[in-house]
C-alpha cells in the first residue's frame, strides 16, 4: 500500500509517480520500450519481470492517477473499455449490475452484446433519482455502475447518496469519472469503491493516444484488477503511458480553460433561437445544477444541445470550421459530434430517445481555443 500524497492537485499532477531517472537524472520519466528484464538470479529481479505484468513507465502513470484521485491503487489499460472489461471480471455468471441509463454507448454495447452472453445481467435506470436504482436491486445485484456527468446529456448523480444505498445493500460502486476528471470530482473521497476513466479524453488531453485507468482503495479489488492485467493482457503501452503522463501535468490548467469556455458557449447556445434544450450543468436551469455545484468544483467542458431534427443537426455539422466533426472528446481542440449516429449508435432508438439522445442532439467537447472563435463558428453554423 502506498502512502497517499499530501500535496496539492497540480503538484501531484506534475510529480506523483515520477522521480528523476536514476541512471541519467532525466526529469521526464523514460519510455521503457522493453518486453522483458534481466534477472540477477532465479527469483531475484529489480521489481520487473515481463512488461505484460508491469513496466516502469506504466507504473509511473498508475501511481500518478492514484494520487490524483486520492486513491491507493492505480491500474492502466489499453483503452477505457479495456478498463471497464477488467472491472466486469470482478463479477461472476448470474450477477446483476445496475447502470446509469445514459452511459457511454460503448459501455452499453459491451454490457448488452458481450457480457450478457456470459451470464451477467444489466438494468439501466435513471440514477439521478436513486429510488430507481433501489427498486431495481435484486438478490443477485452486485454492482452499481454510475456515469456522472453522463454522456451526452450531462445528468448528475448524487454520489454520497449512492454510496449510502450501496452500503446498505452491500453492493460495489463504480463511477466513470471521464467527463469530470479528478480535478473536478473525486468519487473515492465520497466513498465510491472504484473509479474508471477513459484516459484517451481529458487526462491525456491531446487526442493522440488511447488508454483506460482504474483507481481503488480496496486491496482485494486491486489484486483482481492486477490479475486481469497479467492474465488477459489488455495493458497500456509504455509510449501511451508516457503520453498520458505528459497530459496529466497540465490537467488543472486545461480544465480551468475548458470550464470557462464551456460556460460561455453554453450561455450562447441557451440564448440562440435555433437551439432547443441545452444540457450543461453550469446553467441554472439544469435539473442538477445545485448538486453539481456541491459535488464538483467546476462544470466541465462537455455540452449537448438539441436542434430538433437530424436534418438540422447535419446542416450544422457540415458548416462548422473551428469545431471538428469527430468522435471522442477532451482534447485541446473543440470536437463536435452527433451521438445518435456516432457514440450511441449501438443503443436501440427507443431507449436512446427515452434518455434524451434524439436525432437532433449535437454534442460538443469545448476546447481551449479562444472562446469568441468557437462561438463565432457555432453562430455561423446555426444561421
Amino acid at each position: 500500500m502506498k502512502k497517499k500524497n499530501r500535496y496539492g492537485f497540480s503538484t501531484k499532477a506534475i510529480h506523483a509517480g515520477q522521480q528523476p531517472d536514476p541512471a541519467t537524472g532525466a526529469v521526464m520519466t523514460p519510455v521503457y520500450l522493453t518486453s522483458t528484464y534481466v534477472q540477477e538470479s532465479i527469483g531475484k529481479h529489480k521489481g520487473y519481470e515481463y512488461s505484460r505484468v508491469s513496466n516502469p513507465t506504466r507504473t509511473a502513470l498508475e501511481e500518478n492517477i492514484a494520487a490524483l484521485e486520492n486513491g491507493t491503487y492505480g491500474a492502466a489499460f489499453a483503452s477505457g473499455m479495456a478498463a471497464i472489461d477488467a472491472i466486469m471480471y470482478l463479477l461472476r455468471p448470474g450477477d446483476h449490475v445496475i447502470m446509469s441509463h445514459n452511459v457511454y454507448g460503448g459501455t452499453y454495447r459491451a454490457a448488452k452484446l458481450v457480457y450478457e452472453n456470459y451470464g451477467l445481467s444489466y438494468t439501466f435506470v435513471d440514477t439521478t433519482n436513486l429510488e430507481n436504482a433501489e427498486k431495481a436491486i435484486t438478490k443477485t445485484t452486485r454492482m452499481l455502475f454510475i456515469e456522472t456527468p453522463t454522456n451526452p446529456t450531462m445528468e448528475i448523480t448524487d454520489l454520497e447518496a449512492a454510496v449510502k444505498l450501496a452500503e446498505k445493500k452491500k453492493i460495489t460502486t463504480v463511477v466513470d469519472n471521464t467527463f469530470a476528471t479528478p480535478y473536478l470530482q473525486r468519487p473515492l473521497d465520497m466513498g465510491i469503491d472504484i473509479v474508471v476513466h477513459s484516459a484517451t479524453k481529458y487526462l491525456n488531453g491531446h487526442s493522440d493516444m488511447l488508454g483506460g485507468l482504474i483507481v481503488t482503495n480496496d486491496p482485494k479489488v486491486d489484486e483482481s484488477i492486477r490479475f486481469t492485467q497479467k492474465a488477459i493482457g489488455g495493458i497500456l503501452s509504455p509510449f501511451d503511458a508516457w503520453l498520458c503522463l505528459r497530459g496529466t501535468k497540465t490537467l488543472a490548467v486545461r480544465m480551468d480553460r475548458h470550464n470557462a469556455n464551456a460556460q460561455v458557449v453554453a450561455e450562447f447556445l441557451a440564448g440562440h433561437k435555433a437551439v432547443g434544450k441545452v444540457y450543461y450543468p453550469g446553467l441554472p436551469d439544469h435539473p442538477q445544477h445545485e448538486l453539481a455545484k456541491k459535488q464538483m468544483r467546476g462544470f466541465g467542458g462537455m455540452i449537448a444541445f438539441d436542434v430538433g431534427s437530424f436534418r438540422q443537426a447535419n446542416k450544422i455539422l457540415k458548416k462548422v470550421r473551428v469545431c471538428s466533426l469527430a468522435e471522442s472528446l477532451g482534447g485541446v481542440e473543440t470536437l463536435i459530434s452527433h451521438p445518435a449516429t456516432m457514440t450511441h449508435a449501438s443503443v436501440p432508438k427507443k431507449e436512446r430517445e427515452a434518455s434524451g439522445v434524439t436525432d437532433g442532439l449535437v454534442r460538443i467537447s469545448v476546447g481551449i481555443e479562444d472562446a469568441d472563435d468557437i462561438i463565432a463558428d457555432l453562430k455561423n453554423a446555426l444561421s
